[in-house]
């Protein structure tokens, strides 16, 4: 699939947005003795998702994403989780994270920022990253209980842990209220993706140009 690096004009019959440049998309393959995983993604997308990995819990997160972040996304897994999930669980996250490396390309004209404070009845979770080519996690989750269903809520760290690391992000999450350890886990996937839809919009005050003072991330 045809990956845009950079926000340079259309030059060719991709699809174009209404902004006048190539949608940014990634598709990818990760196997290994554990798990094999495949992600597709269009940043530019609308919100269609398509997940089956096995663990339903983190379907539910990936829609999550998919819908909030208005990404395209299509996450097909298999794994070992006859063990548990925690292997599947993270080679999602590593795949995911390097497609959005890859269709980001070299960062040019993107906003790079964001932000969001999602509220999920009583919880309520905050989000700041920062696409700066420096991986780097900040968490600041309480969940109470060890399970949503049949998922490990330790997971959810490692799963922002492998996109960190693999997306080159600066990610900070902090829980600003809560009990229920779904509504806390939602409200942070939520969170996640209206802040990376932020980071990823083209600034149109800033296009072809890397968003950084010292001219590169």
């Amino acid at each position: 699939m045809p990956i845009n690096q950079g926000v340079a004009p259309v030059q060719d019959s991709s699809p174009i947005l209404t902004n006048g440049y190539r949608s940014r998309t990634a598709s990818l393959r990760r196997t290994t003795g554990e798990t094999d995983v495949e992600v597709s993604l269009n940043l530019d997308g609308t919100g269609k998702c398509t997940a089956a990995t096995g663990i339903p819990f983190l379907d539910h997160m990936i829609h999550q994403v998919s819908a909030h972040g208005l990404i395209d996304l299509n996450v097909q897994a298999t794994g070992d989780v006859e063990i548990d999930d925690h292997h599947t669980n993270e080679d999602v996250g590593i795949t995911l994270g390097k497609a959005l490396a890859q269709a980001l390309g070299d960062r040019k004209g993107i906003v790079r920022f964001g932000h969001f404070v999602a509220p999920l009845d009583e919880a309520l979770v905050q989000v700041s990253l920062d696409f700066s080519g420096r991986p780097h996690l900040s968490y600041g989750l309480d969940i109470p209980t060890q399970r949503v269903g049949t998922y490990d809520t330790q997971l959810v760290r490692e799963f922002f842990v492998a996109v960190v690391n693999n997306s080159l992000m600066t990610l900070h999450i902090r829980q600003l209220d809560g009990i229920n350890s779904h509504h806390i886990i939602e409200a942070t996937f939520k969170a996640f993706a209206r802040a990376m839809r932020m980071a990823v919009e083209i600034d149109p005050r800033r296009v072809g140009e890397i968003p950084s003072s010292k001219g590169v991330l």
